[in-house]
């Protein structure tokens, strides 16, 4: 389903309308007669900075960064620098609508040698929609949003080891207080709970870096739009990653990372009944981690597809120069993203500049060509520099 920047609403209880705005999410644009996993606030599950755009969507093992509080804030102990600021914005779907934004702010603080706190701010717009009765008539302009903040704290178990938990609190409203359209604001609460492993590997003279990471995002309450009449669940995640640096030289440095994902979200059925569709509905978050685990009508065949898959590289020269690339793949029967990126990015002092695009390689994929900008800022390093 593709998102239209028109709909017709009824005055009543409107299913269909929340619907519309769930499925404006990537994991909704299904091409056949699939089974993608829908949530509430998708917008949860968009990648938000360029590094990791670049690479394919990329985070869980990557070396850390001031943006790791999206995908693994237990990296942020590990950061060579006491504090980091840094400003996202990708503009959204931009092949099928141009008001659609994301905007994303992160930060950290390593208050101690092995302990740091971080947070961060997302914004996604929904941008301008008419609503309109079911006769076609204009209603009047909505302007949809959502919006999630978070903290995080991380320590450092061992030389190796650290970890991290988080708590977000979310914010969606779908019809911004428009009209008599009986949809109402959702709040939910949610935690993440993180690990990052790093160790080096002597090679030919040279330490490389091998790291694994694991992020399990959004375990929290479900979310509602009528009042709690009826309930939607949030995009919980799983994140497992892989990580590889190999320093060249002294000047030159490789990267190879690699991150599976799952929704741990219960699996619709394809022709479910009204005692089905109850049963889902009632289903507590908890049961539906573990759920989603074992509940896909297909079986085993269909939960391997329910598992996203993602690898990417990242080519430094004096830590300064970047250029990067990566693959992203989804199932073609849960939302079919398959899709190119690249980016580079120049770091200078204290603040570093990254960008990256997206190439489809799936046909009409609204994906295709989206942008992404970052703007980092070393808190640090800029309080030295103006003493």
């Amino acid at each position: 389903m593709y998102p239209q920047k028109k709909y017709n609403f009824r005055m009543k209880n409107n299913l269909l309308a929340l619907c519309v705005f769930v499925s404006l999410s990537i994991s909704a644009f299904a091409q056949t007669t699939n089974n993608p996993i829908l949530t509430a606030v998708p917008s949860l599950s968009i990648a938000p900075d360029a590094r990791a755009g670049g690479m394919g969507d990329i985070g869980a093992a990557t070396t850390p960064d001031v943006n790791s509080q999206y995908w693994n804030p237990a990296k942020y102990v590990f950061m060579e620098s006491e504090a980091g600021l840094s400003l996202s914005y990708t503009p959204w779907l931009r092949k099928l609508v141009s008001d659609i934004d994301l905007a994303y702010l992160s930060g950290y603080w390593k208050f101690e040698q092995h302990q740091a706190l971080s947070a961060s701010l997302r914004y996604f717009s929904l941008g301008n929609i008419e609503l309109r009765d079911i006769q076609g008539t204009f209603m009047q302009n909505a302007h949809p949003n959502e919006y999630a903040v978070d903290v995080a704290y991380s320590r450092m178990l061992s030389d190796k080891l650290s970890a991290s938990a988080a708590l977000r609190f979310i914010y969606s409203d779908l019809t911004n207080g428009s009209g008599d359209v009986q949809m109402f604001p959702g709040v939910a609460v949610a935690a993440d709970i993180a690990a990052y492993y790093k160790t080096s590997i002597p090679l030919q003279g040279v330490d490389g870096n091998l790291a694994f990471g694991l992020n399990i995002s959004n375990i929290g309450s479900k979310i509602s739009y009528d009042q709690n009449e009826s309930s939607n669940f949030i995009p919980t995640n799983l994140r497992l990653g892989g990580s590889f640096d190999y320093p060249i030289d002294n000047y030159n440095k490789i990267s190879v990372s690699a991150d599976l994902n799952k929704l741990l979200v219960p699996t619709p059925k394809l022709n479910p009944t009204l005692q089905d569709i109850k049963a889902y509905n009632d289903m507590s978050p908890l049961t539906g981690i573990f759920t989603s685990f074992s509940d896909a009508p297909g079986g085993f065949a269909e939960e391997m597809q329910e598992i996203m898959w993602s690898i990417g590289v990242e080519y430094a020269y004096n830590n300064q120069f970047f250029v990067r690339g990566g693959y992203y793949n989804e199932s073609q029967y849960k939302g079919n993203r398959k899709y190119f990126t690249a980016g580079a990015g120049f770091k200078l002092n204290v603040f570093q500049l990254d960008a990256a695009y997206v190439v489809s390689t799936s046909q009409s994929n609204p994906l295709d060509q989206t942008l992404r900008f970052s703007l980092s800022f070393d808190l640090f390093g800029l309080k030295n520099l103006v003493k």
